[in-house]
């Protein structure tokens, strides 16, 4: 077996009516003054107030800040750093989906040790130890409250940088699956496909271990049984609960073992159409499992269980792949990448930065400019 090290930085609580806890628990571990980061969708939800009422009411005073917006980028970032920095906040509590909780985290490296958030690229580049936080996710997706890990896009290329350090993981990380219920529903959509895509690649990443593969089947069997009920009847709470906790165990994984080519081809179909990140994952990750299939068919069997879900298909990656194109089509999300308006002439050099992304290194399969361009015309 491969040998792992494994260290929890993060108290994790789960259960329905979980942000009921937030002062009491940001009382306990003596927080004062708390810097708290909700975009400002959830402003309106009551989200925000109601979090922000049972933090004072615990005696620890709250500066509100909410000037970002989707896919938080380093200008982003730095405004924020910018806008805290004279209230002398000794904490931060993070509340929303992947923007917030990843928002929150960057401004905490740039008030912590200055500087700009390309300077933390990679991991462990922080020389002073970040500010407590507590984080607390309102949709089912990321999985950024279970990872040290903040992913913030470059202002100027758009491409995303993940900036990691062991004290950017959250002191405590609550999981209501209630707040999830006012997500919109493309937002639960997206959201949920990359919490999949999440549990398929770690399954069979190049650093996965025993340790991590227990997160990526179990997210892997809690998100494919309740990712359609959720969207076909969004007040089923259990289905929410089944989807909160499978994409917290998937983000598990992904701090243990990482991603693959899914996701590096994913963000360079962001950063240059505009594409929404699950919408990208639920086009590409169907061919990625099928370019992978020649080395990675084990992987895919033994995340997948048996019985299969489809008894006829030939092996495991295509099971997945169709069940994955299940999936899109239950979600509403374009088939192809030509449907979601991106244009054949762009995929050579969207090849090109997919081959620069992270994730890429740890794909099962080896993973370079050629293999990329072969996955977006699979995608196309």
């Amino acid at each position: 077996m491969v040998p792992f090290d494994f260290q929890p930085r993060t108290r994790v609580i789960f259960g329905r009516g979980a942000v009921e806890r937030t002062g009491g628990l940001a009382r306990d571990i003596g927080l004062r003054k708390a810097l708290l980061v909700s975009d400002p969708g959830l402003v309106h939800t009551g989200h925000v107030a109601r979090v922000q009422r049972g933090i004072e009411a615990a005696g620890v005073e709250v500066v509100l800040h909410s000037d970002f917006g989707e896919n938080p980028d380093s200008a982003m970032v730095a405004a924020g750093a910018e806008f805290a920095a004279p209230h002398a906040v000794d904490s931060i509590v993070a509340l929303g989906g992947g923007s917030s909780l990843d928002c929150a985290k960057g401004i905490n490296f740039l008030l912590t040790n200055g500087g700009e958030m390309s300077d933390y690229r990679g991991f462990g580049r922080a020389r002073t130890p970040l500010l407590p936080m507590i984080g607390i996710p309102t949709t089912a997706g990321t999985g950024s409250e279970a990872q040290s890990y903040s992913v913030i896009a470059d202002a100027k290329t758009r491409m995303k940088m993940a900036c990691g350090d062991p004290s950017a993981a959250f002191r405590v990380a609550l999981l209501d699956p209630e707040l999830t219920v006012t997500a919109p529903p493309m937002v639960t959509a997206a959201a949920g496909i990359d919490a999949i895509a999440h549990a398929v690649e770690t399954a069979v990443s190049t650093r996965r271990t025993p340790f991590s593969e227990t997160f990526s089947h179990q997210a892997w069997r809690l998100l494919a049984d309740a990712f359609e009920r959720v969207l076909l009847h969004p007040s089923d709470i259990d289905a929410r609960e089944a989807m909160q906790l499978g994409a917290h165990f998937a983000g598990m994984a992904i701090e243990a073992s990482m991603l693959g080519a899914a996701h590096a081809c994913a963000n360079p179909l962001t950063a240059r159409f505009g594409l929404t990140h699950g919408i990208a994952l639920s086009i590409l990750l169907p061919h990625v499992v099928r370019w992978n299939a020649g080395v990675a068919v084990e992987g895919y069997t033994a995340m997948l269980g048996s019985p299969r879900r489809r008894a006829r298909d030939l092996d495991a990656a295509e099971t997945l792949a169709r069940r994955l194109e299940d999936f899109g089509r239950t979600a509403g999300f374009a088939a192809t990448l030509e449907e979601a308006g991106v244009k054949a002439d762009a995929l050579p050099d969207l090849a090109e930065l997919a081959a620069q992304q992270w994730t890429g290194t740890f794909n099962p399969r080896p993973f370079d400019a050629a293999g990329a361009l072969d996955i977006y015309q699979a995608s196309f």
